[in-house]
């Protein structure tokens, strides 16, 4: 199966001279159409950087990332940016950017409001919103545009737990879909790791140092033998 992404030693350096920074280095990937990627390592490790570099909204400092052709994607951040305009309108904006009429786009950003749970919601001011719907906002938004690849950048790390399930349940009713999207996001919540991931990669000081299956990851045995800095981290014992 061709690769959504491989990526050959990225780097990427804020900076320069001594003053710099590497949020990556050295990083080899491939992530494969239908696969359910967590990044996951302490602040500062490199998973936002390395989901910026998959949406192309950084360019490595050196190495070099290969995407499929056509590969269509979508991301949702932490906190998403919504526009002092309606919920419908949030969404509609980024079809009709696309290329749909208006008319098409509006009646898009309708049914993905539907698929989150929001139709009651579309002409409200998004920004009125609470914390949980203003992510199912950008889960829709998302959504709308049909993606083959969904990054998401720890989407419930400020919610509350009802809302973090909410969005939880929208990622597996987004990976399980009749057209499935691969998902590669962040988390600091390793319950939700185990729930919705089917690889885990472990990141510190923006280097790759283990990349295993779920089951491999929180196992023990293996981590514990080969990879000690994701074993101490997934004990809660990294210093």
């Amino acid at each position: 199966m061709t690769p959504l992404y491989t990526l050959h030693d990225v780097g990427v350096r804020f900076g320069s001279g001594t003053g710099g920074v590497d949020a990556l280095s050295g990083v080899h990937l491939r992530i494969a159409p239908g696969e359910r990627v967590a990044l996951v390592g302490s602040n500062g490790c490199g998973k936002s950087t390395l989901l910026r570099v998959l949406h192309g909204l950084l360019r490595p400092s050196c190495g070099r990332i290969d995407a499929k052709p056509a590969v269509r994607q979508a991301m949702v951040f932490q906190r998403p940016y919504l526009l002092r305009l309606s919920v419908q309108t949030n969404i509609a904006l980024g079809l009709w950017l696309q290329g749909h009429s208006w008319h098409s786009a509006k009646a898009r950003a309708g049914t993905a409001l539907e698929r989150v749970g929001l139709a009651a919601q579309a002409l409200r001011n998004a920004r009125v919103l609470s914390g949980g719907q203003q992510q199912r906002v950008a889960m829709a938004r998302a959504w709308a545009l049909s993606p083959d690849v969904l990054l998401l950048d720890e989407p419930t790390a400020s919610l509350d737990p009802r809302a973090k399930r909410d969005i939880e349940l929208l990622m597996e009713e987004f990976a399980d879909q009749d057209r499935p999207m691969t998902l590669v996001f962040a988390s600091h919540n390793l319950g939700q790791v185990k729930r919705l991931a089917n690889r885990v990669i472990y990141l510190e000081q923006g280097r790759v140092l283990a990349d295993l299956s779920v089951g491999d990851f929180f196992g023990g045995q293996v981590l514990q033998a080969h990879y000690p800095e994701a074993h101490l981290f997934v004990r809660g014992e990294l210093t």
